[in-house]
């Protein structure tokens, strides 16, 4: 089988376990092929949790969840330093936190003070954890994927932008329609007679291996990307920083623009979402398709703007509306 083959056979996978979604798949897998860390929201019920552990659960690899909490330390997360005493005397040995597994799944991550929070930063941003001046790398597949809740704010620490930008896209999910929700009753009962039978109904596909997401990543890697698709990109970032060139509506609803972090995430999901695609090259549409969830946390409203009910996927499709094809 091609990296490819693997992938869309990953994709299958996951989709047995969630119904509809397929926006929510194919996120999750652009954010495990692009080597970056997802924050998914939505209302409570709507399987984010259960998007992320079924995608953990058909990929060979180590997944741990971290239940955020207001009590929840740092070194919760991290780890510690231990003492132990041993034949050879006390000696201070490093007990590795839940971080350290390919696919961290950080629940309810709002829900956690700011200390902890920045815990994640240097794992998410540099790919290691340094703890008592020791420096702990990270796996060679990881990423971490969190969710939050978008209604529920009593206890919960919004998160600052310098961690938002840090994440490579913000995906939404959203209530499923009428016939995907009679779908989940019944698969959600298949399962718990599975549950109860002694000879379960399915038989569980062997899991991908890590190797296919590389291959799959250096595949991507070679994905061509025209001068005028790179110039798009740039322009599309360029309109959240000076949107009075562009429309009087984006000079009004933006406060702040994005960072470089918006253009190199433009970059790697365009060109995975064509791969993933079946396509050796980036166009417009992969773009177009992908500027949603690149933009919507790393935008700044205005008072104006949110006062109106202007939200940031409005303002990203008006940035799409105003910034010409290449």
């Amino acid at each position: 089988m091609t990296p490819l083959d693997q992938i869309n056979a990953l994709r299958t996978a996951i989709g047995g376990s969630i119904i509809g979604q397929r926006d929510v798949i194919d996120r999750l897998l652009i954010g495990l092929l692009a080597n970056g860390n997802l924050l998914i929201e939505g209302l409570p019920g709507l399987a984010k949790t259960r998007a992320i552990k079924a995608m953990a659960k058909n990929l060979e690899c180590d997944f741990s969840r971290i239940q955020f909490t207001p009590d929840l330390l740092p070194a919760d997360v991290t780890g510690t330093e231990m003492y132990l005493q041993s034949d050879t005397g006390p000696t201070f040995q490093f007990q590795p936190g839940p971080i350290f597994a390919n696919v961290v799944l950080a629940d309810e991550i709002n829900r956690a003070p700011a200390k902890v929070q920045s815990a994640l930063l240097e794992a998410m941003e540099e790919r290691q954890v340094t703890v008592a001046g020791t420096t702990h790398k990270m796996p060679p597949l990881f990423m971490v994927m969190a969710t939050q809740n978008p209604i529920e704010q009593e206890g919960t620490y919004p998160l600052p932008e310098a961690q938002m930008d840090r994440f490579l896209m913000h995906v939404v999910i959203t209530y499923p329609p009428l016939a995907d929700e009679v779908e989940v009753i019944r698969l959600v009962r298949a399962e718990e007679q599975d549950l109860q039978s002694e000879k379960p109904s399915t038989k569980k596909p062997a899991p991908i291996p890590q190797d296919a997401v590389f291959a799959a990543r250096a595949e991507i890697a070679a994905i061509h990307t025209s001068d005028a698709i790179e110039t798009y990109m740039a322009t599309l970032v360029q309109a959240t920083r000076t949107p009075g060139e562009f429309s009087e509506n984006l000079a009004r609803w933006i406060d702040v623009g994005a960072s470089p972090r918006a253009s190199l995430a433009l970059d790697r999901c365009s060109r995975t979402h064509a791969w993933l695609n079946s396509r050796d090259y980036v166009d417009p549409e992969d773009l177009r398709a992908i500027a949603p969830d690149v933009f919507r946390h790393r935008l700044t409203l205005t008072y104006e703007a949110q006062g109106e009910g202007i939200t940031p996927d409005a303002v990203v499709q008006e940035i799409l509306t105003q910034v010409a094809l290449p």
